[in-house]
């Protein structure tokens, strides 16, 4: 007798056995994986700005409108970058150099060690040291690095805590010595997941070849800043040698792209990262980029079409941090894409030569970040007392040049003014002052008052004044030397002397009838002038300055500009036009 199943049965197993079927070609079949995306964060020339900024950044919304946005500060920066890590599991925070140094007081006057802890707070894993960052010389950096209380300046550390030094790693591959090791190291590898699949990216860090130009010889004795290029090709094949996947380059020297409201854009991009990043292997794959304090992103690859790098800078004291997507493909660990945009760092509104600035709708408000809130008014209640310090009256704002350095400014010449005061004493019948070391405005109160924090943000250096000997024609090599600088052309801000100067004309005739305390240059007489210790060396450049001899030294250019306000007058914005461009339009060289 046969027995046969029900039809409901056989028709439930013919299901179920195409089920199971189905089931088993989509486990047989392969997944393709997801690529893998990792985020870099990025920021540079933060400065101490542990507050923000007085002077809002002035940018160009998507609809085309002109906004002035109130950007920077720690709190607001830490908010902003923790939101950026969220977005990505593989994540690494990096910098191009100059977060300390050149700093407002409440950073400065603790010898910026609120500014590194901060850096700390925020998750920082690499910083490609920068010229600022040797400001105060090798074996006070290397204390940044590794934390202590030891005291390498006039400044006492550890004013309010123990410090511990970076949870993050100074790179500095292009600083050494004669025997050519480097003072800090020149690369790091960071791995992201696990096993045979990680991604590996190289990181090389360089500061600017100029940085011996920048900072005091005393400081970095025993050192040189060998070339950028040269330097970052020596390291990429050790690094792919330890299997690197991409290569990064933190490099603090930067470019000027055509416009600054667009700071997501390059075009017109000039400047000597330009001429780097030509030189550079091409196995390297992202150059971030500073010193310049321009904000900018760039497809390197529309300037060089050899050079497809991908080349950012966000631009200065917190106001932008750049978010990067480095795309790879899972299984060959091949770089497959990379991105990158800028975040505007939006709180909720500051002072600046105008008043308040209210947030701008065209861009986020970001929360600050109650932690970094709190780090940052410890300090700024510590410096209160001396930054609330009234030093005198001014009659408005005093304001310097930021934008150019081949331009008079008031407050340049008013630190001329001040530093020629100083020196009077010991001779000094001129003063020169660098355009480099005035850091910021002076607004004063309502009121006119000017607080010692004021000034103080304007010189934060600590240089001590000088008076040195030159001839006249020593002198005219120095006026020269303004327009031929090879860190590019720089006009020294003056007291006591006056010229003209044409940039059509041949290199050495370019200064016209240069007349000092009234009277015409004699290249024969012997003439003293007063200038910053920093300047007289060689800073800046102006290598003609160092040959001077030296016969006084003098008061901290700080103490100078105090002096200067505590005459008891309403100090007045200087006139310019001591110094004339007659360059017929569109002749300059």
């Amino acid at each position: 007798m046969e027995w046969r199943a029900p039809m409901k049965l056989i028709l439930t197993a013919v299901a179920a056995l195409a089920l199971a079927g189905c089931t088993m070609q989509r486990a047989a079949a392969p997944t393709a994986a997801a690529p893998v995306t990792v985020k870099v964060i990025a920021l540079n020339d933060f400065h101490g700005n542990l507050e923000v900024p007085g002077r809002p950044v002035e940018l160009t919304a998507a609809d085309g409108a002109k906004v002035k946005v109130p950007a920077g500060g720690a709190a607001y920066l830490a908010t902003a970058i923790a939101r950026l890590k969220a977005q990505s599991q593989y994540n690494v925070v990096v910098a191009a150099g100059d977060l300390t140094s050149a700093s407002p007081l409440t950073s400065s006057l603790f010898l910026d060690e609120p500014t590194v802890t901060a850096m700390n707070m925020m998750g920082l894993e690499i910083n490609a040291a920068g010229n600022h960052e040797f400001d105060r010389g090798t074996a006070e950096l290397l204390r940044l690095q590794k934390g202590g209380c030891e005291k390498l300046t006039e400044r006492q550390p550890c004013q309010l805590e123990p410090f511990k030094g970076a949870n993050y790693r100074y790179l500095a591959g292009n600083t050494v010595r004669a025997d050519g090791s480097s003072l800090l190291p020149g690369t790091t590898i960071k791995t992201f997941g696990n096993g045979a699949q990680a991604i590996r990216i190289g990181f090389i860090g360089l500061t600017t070849r100029m940085t011996a130009t920048y900072v005091d010889p005393a400081g970095i004795k025993g050192y040189s800043f060998a070339d950028e290029a040269e330097t970052a090709n020596r390291l990429v094949p050790q690094l792919k040698a330890q299997g690197a996947d991409a290569i990064v380059v933190l490099i603090h020297e930067g470019g000027y792209p055509a416009r600054t409201d667009l700071p997501g854009t390059c075009d017109g991009l000039t400047g000597p990262i330009i001429d780097i990043t030509k030189r550079l292997d091409p196995a390297v794959d992202l150059v971030v980029s500073g010193h310049t304090h321009r904000a900018y992103v760039c497809d390197f690859a529309t300037i060089d079409a050899a050079r497809p790098v991908l080349l950012t800078s966000a631009g200065n004291y917190g106001a932008f941090v750049t978010d990067i997507d480095l795309t790879f493909d899972p299984v060959t660990r091949k770089l497959t894409g990379k991105s990158a945009k800028q975040v505007v760092v939006q709180g909720d509104g500051n002072l600046s030569t105008a008043g308040p600035v209210k947030p701008a709708p065209a861009f986020p408000t970001l929360p600050a970040d109650p932690a970094m809130s709190a780090h940052v008014a410890r300090y700024a209640a510590a410096a209160g007392p001396l930054a609330r310090r009234v030093v005198g009256r001014a009659a408005g704002p005093i304001l310097r040049n930021e934008d150019s350095e081949i331009m008079e400014s008031p407050l340049g010449l008013l630190i001329a003014d001040a530093q020629l005061a100083a020196t009077r004493k010991d001779g000094a019948v001129l003063s020169l002052m660098n355009p480099g070391g005035v850091r910021a405005s002076i607004v004063p109160a309502a009121d006119g008052s000017v607080t010692f924090g004021d000034i103080y943000a304007v010189q934060p250096f600590g240089n001590n004044l000088q008076v040195r000997e030159y001839s006249g024609a020593q002198l005219r090599a120095v006026l020269e030397q303004q327009f031929t600088n090879v860190d590019g052309p720089k006009l020294l801000f003056v007291s006591g002397m006056t010229y003209s100067f044409d940039r059509s004309k041949a290199a050495g005739r370019r200064v016209i009838a240069p007349m000092v305390g009234g009277k015409p240059l004699d290249d024969a007489a012997t003439y003293r002038v007063g200038l910053s210790g920093f300047l007289g060396g060689g800073g800046d450049s102006f290598d003609t300055l160092a040959v001077g001899r030296v016969v006084a030294g003098g008061v901290l250019d700080l103490d100078a500009l105090e002096a200067w306000f505590a005459r008891g007058q309403v100090v007045q914005p200087p006139a310019l036009g001591r110094v004339k461009d007659v360059t017929p339009a569109g002749k300059a060289e």
